[in-house]
């Protein structure tokens, strides 16, 4: 069975359940991350003489199985990771974590049974590494960074700083304009932390050049040498337990510091000891100089030392100074570093006047696990610094889903900053083109605070008050909605006419008409028409390119290509963001397709049944890749039908025995003396009434539509039990007809061929899942509408003189009640 995303990320995770405990998240991730990588390169590299990593004798996850209840199993473990970081040069890397400490895993058997069932967890078939790899599509790196991910938001504001959300990681790989790579091109990240930015730089290049890191915290460092592991890297120098600022590992022959194509960096947010362990003012690599012969010469600010407090701009000149003459760099920064003064000031003064600031990105806030303040990427750019004149900002703020209790980029979000930002397009409250001009003007003196140049506020939803007091919807209003308008070009007048005031409309029809017009206008209808014709064009180019997959195939090479042409479909579409439409794609991509994919890149079009709950009672049994509901609706809908009708029989039974039983259940109804409304009981009460009433026959029950009325307690009775009866000759017959379905589905999975399989698999699963989902966009146009129409309707329906008529009025009222009930006030 081939591996599913979704399962491997349960199965790992469900792993760490065991160790959770009062282990701090930051501890236990060390084990678990630990384990991954041993079973991964146990089954990967096994008896391959070639293998990036060696298997040692006595250094493999098959000695840990044969450890499984024994009393040192802490202690074997440990010398059987050290046998493997012997053989591979993993010293300090995958031995950090101790499987004997007893004060994290607890002292005898607590120990064997924790380490027993982690050992167990990944012995499950489908954490089997050697078969279930789709052609390096790196499901094990992606498993690696969920696993990191999760552990960051457990660890909290304290200890999450090792990892940079993978979404952010990608906006800053494809940013830095990485194209034309070789395997001479060198990616370096100063404080790599596990590696995430550095390996997502590197997809950009197709895999293509060598990477270099730096890591103070030598656990981090550690992650990150097992992350690239993990994703196949074998060109990569991570360096560990110095600080970049202090003792930069990376230099070239003559001492100077290497300099680099492309730097990536998330550095410490301020950090207030960035000078530990050196003088700044006399830096010995020239990072901080003040070159005053050149600023009289060229005119532009020196630089100046960071604060002693503050080493954002520490880390930023040590990038710069890291990049070669060509080379481009994105790093993170708070938003601090755009506006403040002092050294900062002049610091950022000479970055703008050199040209070296490529552009600016600001994120929302909340989306790091060290902290939660905003951030931005400062981009920056050598080549073409003399003659560059602009800086191109982009405002992302406000485009993120909530996830637990972080912010997440969405992929939409992701696909717009990147596609925006490199083709430098200036859209509306959300980027600009800002000249240096601008940017130097005294009113903004290099100050960079992206609000200055960005307004992304929303429209303020102004109240009028001449409309509250006379009544009307202001025509402001209703023009403010005119890209509806433009494309329902004679909608307006159907739901607007002209007041006797210039400037004010007023609403033609009840505002309870107001949704049914906008559907049935001839406009929306072929509108609609026009989008349901949108998405069939994309789905029947797409439908062949999904059903030619084969095994093998790479599943992100696939969503790639048909996210890009959904993005293409609905570019310039009126009203339809593509970017909405492309998150419905990947959001579905993300819960079902990727899975799917994944099978298929492993077995192919296979549509294997396979138990999925077995109990005492009944089998469960379904099919991952083409699950039974598809095979009963395309084959067996009639049966399906009868089925329904059988269920909805049954279930209107049930409805009339709760409501007999809620009618005679009270203290003088017919049930009340019954210790439970139950079948031997009732039997019971009707035999006691019959005895009691030797002569009376059984009344008509089909007659006894009114029982209390008419027939009292025994026809109650007799009708309770004839439901009963009812509704269990039905639950066999649901039974009856459900097995003899089942047999037919099971017969027919056997007969499906490939050709049927793609049918149901892309035809009836992805297209048509898809196309729900993306006709919410539709539906989600008209609400707007309708909702923003019914609102101003609403809101100016009453003026101000005929509310305060309406409350004189009341009020006369209701002081006439209270005189006539005799309380009279002055």
């Amino acid at each position: 069975m081939a591996i599913k995303k979704s399962e491997l990320y349960s199965s790992l995770w469900a792993s760490c359940d065991e160790l959770r405990g009062g282990m701090d998240p930051s501890q236990y991730k060390d084990y678990i991350l630990v384990l991954l990588f041993v079973k991964y390169v146990s089954d990967k590299y096994a008896n391959d003489p070639d293998a990036l990593i060696e298997i040692p004798e006595g250094g493999s996850f098959k000695d840990m199985q044969a450890l499984k209840g024994a009393k040192d199993i802490g202690d074997k473990i440990n010398i059987i990771i050290g046998v493997l970081a012997a053989a591979n040069d993993l010293k300090g890397v995958i031995d950090v974590a101790d499987f004997a400490d007893d004060d994290k895993l607890g002292k005898g058997k607590e120990m064997v049974d924790k380490l027993t069932n982690l050992i167990t967890i990944f012995e499950n078939p489908s954490l089997d590494f050697s078969k279930n790899l789709a052609g390096g599509d790196d499901i094990l790196g992606d498993a690696f960074e969920y696993l990191m991910k999760n552990f960051a938001t457990e660890s909290g504001k304290s200890k999450g700083q090792f990892y940079t959300p993978s979404e952010v990681s990608r906006v800053m790989a494809k940013v830095l304009s990485i194209r034309d790579a070789t395997n001479k091109t060198t990616f370096y990240d100063p404080t790599c932390g596990s590696g995430s930015l550095l390996l997502k730089a590197l997809d950009e290049a197709d895999g293509k050049g060598t990477i270099y890191g730096q890591e103070k915290d030598v656990a981090t460092a550690a992650l990150a040498r097992m992350n690239m592991i993990l994703h196949g890297q074998e060109a990569i120098e991570i360096h560990r337990g110095q600080s970049t600022l202090s003792d930069p590992f990376f230099k070239d022959s003559n001492g100077y510091l290497k300099t680099f194509d492309f730097v990536v960096a998330n550095p410490p947010f301020s950090s207030k000891n960035w000078a530990t362990g050196f003088n700044p003012q006399d830096d010995l690599y020239g990072r901080f100089e003040k070159d005053e012969v050149e600023s009289a010469k060229t005119g532009k600010a020196s630089y100046k030392t960071p604060p002693d407090k503050n080493g954002d701009y520490a880390f930023l000149l040590h990038i710069l100074k890291s990049l070669k003459s060509t080379g481009k760099g994105a790093c993170i920064l708070p938003h601090g570093v755009l506006f403040r003064g002092n050294a900062e000031a002049e610091i950022r003064k000479s970055l703008i006047e050199r040209g070296y600031i490529k552009g600016i990105i600001g994120l929302p806030a909340n989306l790091f696990y060290g902290t939660g303040i905003p951030a931005c990427i400062i981009v920056m750019d050598k080549e073409g610094a003399a003659d560059r004149k602009h800086i191109f900002m982009v405002d992302a703020s406000k485009g993120f889903a909530k996830d637990g209790n972080k912010n997440r980029l969405r992929e939409q979000d992701i696909h717009k900053i990147v596609d925006i930002f490199n083709k430098q397009t200036e859209f509306p409250k959300y980027s600009r083109l800002v000249s240096v001009e601008e940017i130097s003007d005294p009113k903004n003196d290099f100050n960079l605070n992206i609000p200055r140049y960005i307004d992304s506020q929303e429209v303020e939803d102004i109240q009028d008050i001449e409309a509250h007091l006379l009544g009307d919807i202001p025509s402001a209003d209703i023009e403010a909605l005119k890209e509806y308008w433009e494309v329902y070009k004679t909608l307006k007048g159907e739901l607007f006419s002209a007041s006797k005031r210039s400037n004010y409309s007023q609403l033609k029809i009840s505002k309870d008409n107001i949704k049914q017009t906008i559907f049935d206008h001839p406009e929306f209808v072929t509108f609609s028409k026009e989008m349901d014709a949108l998405f069939t064009d994309w789905k029947t180019r797409n439908t062949l390119t999904l059903k030619a997959l084969t095994v093998g195939i790479k599943p992100k090479k696939t969503i790639f290509r048909i996210s890009e042409d959904v993005l293409t479909a609905y570019t310039g579409k009126a009203l339809m963001d593509k970017y909405d439409v492309y998150q419905h794609l990947m959001n579905y991509w993300n819960d079902v397709m990727q899975d799917d994919c994944y099978l298929i890149a492993a077995e192919g079009w296979k549509a294997e049944l396979s138990i999925m709950k077995q109990t005492k009672a009944a089998t469960v049994w379904d099919c991952d890749l083409a699950p039974k509901t598809l095979v009963i609706d395309r084959y067996f809908l009639a049966e399906k039908k009868a089925i329904e009708k059988l269920e909805a029989d049954k279930e209107a039974i049930a409805a009339q025995l709760t409501e007999l039983e809620e009618e005679h259940n009270t203290e003088e109804g017919y049930f009340a003396d019954l210790d439970k409304v139950n079948k031997a009981n009732v039997q019971k009460r009707l035999k006691e009434l019959l005895a009691a009433k030797p002569k009376a026959k059984k009344k008509d029950l089909a007659m006894a539509a009114e029982p209390e009325a008419t027939y009292g307690e025994q026809a109650v009775l007799e009708l309770y039990l004839k439901l009963l009866d009812d509704q269990t000759e039905l639950t066999k017959k649901i039974k009856l007809a459900t097995t003899a379905l089942d047999i037919k589905v099971i017969n027919r999975y056997k007969t499906l061929t490939e050709d049927e399989i793609k049918q149901l698999v892309v035809d009836d699963k992805w297209m048509a899942s898809l196309e729900r989902s993306i006709k919410t966009e539709m539906e989600r146009i008209s609400q707007r509408l309708t909702q923003r129409i019914k609102e101003l309707a609403e809101r100016y329906e009453t003026p101000l003189p005929k509310q305060t008529t309406d409350v004189a009025d009341l009020e006369s009222k209701i002081t006439a009640h209270l005189e006539k009930m005799g309380f009279v006030w002055n």
